[in-house]
């Protein structure tokens, strides 16, 4: 018998094993992340990336052969794992489609600060309310450095930085040396919940318009806050005697 605690660290470290599998064979497909669905009968992993045809192959060849290494890595019997391909809904709002992408561009030779203000350009058009790049490590000289890079409205601290902050980290290994990469993107609210959360940031404040007309007031009116005690209620009159002949 399996205890709770022993099941949360084997979930652990299968999702971080199979992540770090998928960063390194799809790197060049704009890997995104996993989702992993279990059910009673069978295990559905869900591969978020750009390039989705890639991912499946011709006649969908690559995918089986991801899905019969999956299997025999993990020992999962046959037929019970399955590997799905879905594409990303918002590039340019997703932090480790970003950090791939600037890690690909200064592998091609790009200069730093070219390929991070591109990155950050590409965020801000495609509807983000900020973004940061930081790029670490012996960029130039000799000397190790630190450069930053960042556009718009961006929160660091408190409940909202967790649900409207995506976030990824990358290592790029240059003949240097290892830089580091790392993308923060502020997402906007979306009351779809495809491009952002569904709720909006706690301090916005939306002001209602009101549709009723008011006359101006071109003299000073003033307003009693005193209640006005309302007038008693007559008392029933009482009905006429009937004489008796």
């Amino acid at each position: 018998m399996v205890s709770k605690k022993q099941k949360f660290v084997a979930d652990g470290v299968f999702y971080a094993e199979l992540n770090e599998f998928f960063q390194h064979e799809l790197a060049n497909e704009g890997y995104s992340g996993i989702e992993v669905r279990v059910t009673p009968t069978r295990t559905e992993i869900i591969i978020r990336a750009t390039q989705t045809q890639d991912i499946l192959g011709v006649n969908g060849r690559r995918i089986r052969m991801l899905t019969s290494i999956v299997q025999k890595r993990f020992n999962f019997p046959e037929g019970t794992v399955e590997l799905y391909a879905e594409k990303v809904a918002a590039r340019g709002l997703c932090a480790v489609a970003q950090c791939e992408s600037l890690k690909f561009k200064l592998l091609q030779g790009l200069a730093v600060r070219r390929a991070a203000y591109s990155v950050v350009r590409y965020v801000m058009e495609s509807g983000a309310k900020g973004c940061e790049v930081i790029v670490s490590g012996k960029l130039r000289a000799a000397r190790a450095k630190s450069m930053k890079f960042s556009e718009g409205f961006m929160l660091h601290s408190g409940n909202p930085a967790q649900e409207f902050i995506d976030f990824a980290v990358r290592h790029v290994e240059m003949k240097q040396g290892v830089l580091g990469i790392k993308v923060k993107i502020m997402l906007d609210s979306d009351p779809t919940g495809r491009l952002g959360p569904k709720n909006p940031l706690p301090d916005i404040v939306t002001i209602l318009s009101n549709d009723k007309e008011e006359a101006p007031l071109d003299h000073p009116v003033s307003e009693s806050k005193i209640p006005v005690a309302e007038p008693a209620a007559p008392a029933a009159e009482a009905p006429a005697p009937v004489e008796a002949f």
